[in-house]
């Protein structure tokens, strides 16, 4: 079994003023990353108007599973028009990692 995670640092369009206006934004692309069958959530930044971090969780038999999602979650986050990705962090767990 291994486990696999991502966190994407967003950066939001200007008229994101609000945490309304954000949500916009965040919700949307937090439902597309379900569609992986993936945990996502909004896990940072939950203040800042004009930024997000969202993180996907998946787990899989194979590693091979779980980067092929966590690569389409990173290209379906980056391929959104409306934000700009400034960066991403990965971790893939095996079942010896502590």
């Amino acid at each position: 079994m291994f486990t696999g995670t991502a966190v994407f640092d967003l950066l939001l369009p200007g008229d994101s003023r609000s945490l309304k206006a954000k949500r916009s934004y965040v919700r949307p692309i937090v439902a597309a990353l379900r569609r992986f069958e993936v945990s996502a959530a909004e896990v940072g930044a939950l203040d800042l108007h004009g930024r997000a971090q969202l993180a996907v969780a998946v787990v899989a038999a194979q590693t091979a599973h779980v980067r092929e999602v966590l690569d389409s979650c990173e290209r379906l986050v980056a391929n959104r028009p409306e934000v700009e990705l400034l960066s991403v962090r990965r971790r893939l767990y095996g079942v010896d990692d502590d």
